[in-house]
């Protein structure tokens, strides 16, 4: 039997979220069709009538995820608010449902350039937010220094994932947090 246009719809909806996770958990080229679709409770039999391949799959996908992001709650609120959520220890374990560029960064540079305008569109959504804390403020807008916040943020969680050490990575996202909201105090140096 023939899924109704609202199944299809919610068919395609489960490929797309179960795709992003898995890609982000596990890496593009580490997971196949068959693993999306059995995630999503379907079977690989239905996968082209939504996708024309896996990479078109990919690009959706992962658009998906990076558009879902910039419309969250996290970044409706203050940098303190954002900071707090993104440099978070369960930020840092959800790798499946957090930031795609941490997650995927060195294989999103690997994709064809005709693939990677939704991450360029997704960084230059971060770094505009960046500049709208800035002026919420009371500062002028500073490019520069949204770029390096939001490469900064990134940075971070990546690094702290990558470290086997709890303390150090902990301490990495509590440094950069405080470094990009201002609350870091300079220390003396001690004689």
């Amino acid at each position: 039997m023939r899924p109704t246009k609202e199944q299809a719809k919610d068919n395609r909806q489960r490929i797309l979220d179960t795709a992003a996770k898995l890609f982000r958990e596990n890496g593009i080229h580490a997971v196949g069709v068959d693993a999306v679709m059995k995630g999503a409770g379907l079977t690989h039999g239905g996968f082209y009538g939504h996708f024309k391949s896996k990479s078109d799959l990919a690009e959706q996908a992962l658009a998906h995820a990076m558009q879902n992001m910039l419309g969250a709650d996290a970044l409706s609120g203050s940098l303190d608010d954002f900071a707090k959520s993104y440099l978070s220890p369960e930020h840092r374990a959800a790798v499946g449902a957090g930031c795609t560029v941490a997650a995927l960064g060195p294989e999103l540079a690997r994709l064809p350039e005709a693939e990677r305008g939704p991450v360029t569109d997704h960084i230059r959504g971060l770094i505009a937010h960046m500049e709208n804390w800035q002026t919420e403020s009371g500062f002028k807008p500073d490019r520069s220094q949204a770029i390096a916040d939001v490469a900064s943020f990134v940075g971070a969680l990546v690094m702290s994932r990558a470290v086997n050490d709890p303390v150090l990575s902990d301490e990495i996202l509590e440094s950069v947090r405080d470094r990009v909201t201002g609350k870091a105090q300079d220390q003396p140096i001690s004689a």
